[in-house]
């Protein structure tokens, strides 16, 4: 049977029972109080005298949600206050009996789960509450958390058990738009070994990156851990993964493409020391090439470039180029190029936006320009492109953050 509202102390409910069961033995009736209502032991010792009950407890307890409510948040909506009392025990338990972890305030006026609530469960939730004088008085309702309705999910890059280069950050891609950035951010934790500081960046509402100030050391171990599992991203929706994920930095690469003197310049190791110049050709006044740090994030032995997906209509359609390396999401890479003169390479810019190396058709070639550069890079290498003309990348176009000021990346953080 359901408690409700405020409850004697128990020694009243015993002095209830007591003289309940006097007058049932007594069998008689008559006004309150008087000689009628008391009934006679069994051995007729005499008369018992009336004990009037303990006044009910002035603590008045008051349990949200609602006895019965269902299709309850998991985070925010239980609680419990007393007044004109404090609170001295509360208990909220699923229907197994395991208990959630809830605090008391130092003042007995409330109590509140310490974390949100688990979705689609049964729970019964019992306060008691004590007045002045010792009187206590109790609350218990039952209701039932929301079930999972829509659900989110984060792809992440890089892969998990990956090596990667130096310019490689963590970035998370929400299959949902999220609301409450907070809330997930709080759900992401990036670190490093050796240990080094790392700032978490929102691009808009479904992307999150992590990074250091810095390029990330050779040889460091990334670890991401993800507790996004019944975090709520929005109003209705929540996250269902639990997992880690891991990465190591490998050798450390950072090169120079320098578009006004046609090279690309390869650095390499302790020291940056210069491995490798080749000759390049990049995007023509009418389509330059972007400048800033560009970081690699896919490779592709031989693949597809068709003008129509980067909207510049019929231009071009090459179904087979090799050795290509993508740089931003919107179509620059850096690739193989078996249909241009030689004479182009480190003398003029003539492409579409892409950096060109010479190369042979087919993408087998490890001793072209190309072959070697795609042979010897890594998703996360860094190109830092110059040139006197062209828009800097925005940062949000391919994996390209390091583009953005540490104080401002900082402050694109929702926990700032």
């Amino acid at each position: 049977m359901r408690r409700r509202g405020r409850v004697w102390a128990r020694g009243a409910a015993a002095v209830a029972c007591c003289l309940a069961v006097l007058t049932g033995c007594g069998g008689g009736g008559g006004a309150p109080g008087g000689d009628a209502a008391v009934g006679a032991a069994a051995d007729d010792v005499g008369p018992v005298p009336y004990t009037a009950p303990p006044p009910p407890s002035r603590a008045v307890v008051t349990a949200l949600p609602a006895d019965g409510a269902q299709d309850v948040q998991p985070e925010g909506a239980v609680r419990v206050s007393a007044a004109q009392g404090r609170l001295v025990s509360v208990r909220l338990a699923d229907a197994k009996g395991t208990e959630v972890p809830g605090t008391i305030t130092r003042d007995g006026a409330g109590w509140a789960p310490d974390g949100p609530l688990p979705l689609g469960t049964a729970f019964t939730l019992d306060a008691v509450a004590e007045d002045d004088q010792g009187q206590k008085a109790a609350q218990h309702s039952a209701f039932s958390t929301v079930a999972r309705a829509h659900t989110f999910v984060a792809f992440f890059t890089p892969e998990d058990g990956s090596t990667v280069g130096v310019g490689m950050p963590v970035s998370l891609r929400f299959s949902r738009p999220i609301a409450d950035r907070a809330a997930v951010e709080r759900a992401v934790q990036v670190t490093a070994d050796p240990p080094v500081p790392v700032a978490a960046h929102w691009f808009g509402n479904q992307r999150l990156d992590v990074r250091p100030q810095r390029y990330w050391a050779a040889g460091t171990r990334v670890t991401v851990v993800l507790r996004l599992k019944d975090v709520q991203g929005a109003p209705g929706e929540f996250g269902t993964q639990s997992r880690d994920l891991h990465f190591t930095v490998g050798r450390a690469q950072v090169s120079t493409v320098d578009l006004d003197a046609h090279t690309l310049t390869v650095r390499a190791g302790q020291g940056s020391k210069v491995v490798k110049v080749l000759k390049v050709s990049g995007g023509s006044p009418d389509h330059s090439t972007y400048r800033g740090v560009l970081v690699v994030s896919e490779k592709y032995k031989v693949t597809r470039m068709n003008s129509q997906t980067v909207g510049m209509g019929d231009e071009y359609d090459i179904k087979d180029v090799p050795h290509a390396m993508r740089l931003t999401t919107s179509g620059t890479f850096i690739h193989g190029n078996y249909w241009a003169a030689p004479g182009v390479f480190g003398t003029a810019n003539t492409s579409h936006g892409c950096i060109g190396l010479a190369d042979e058709k087919g993408g087998t070639s490890k001793d072209s320009p190309a072959g070697w550069l795609f042979e010897h890079t890594v998703p996360g290498d860094v190109l830092e492109v110059k040139a006197s003309t062209g828009d800097v990348v925005p940062p949000q176009n391919g994996l390209n953050g390091w583009n953005v000021p540490w104080d401002q990346w900082v402050a694109g953080s929702a926990l700032r």
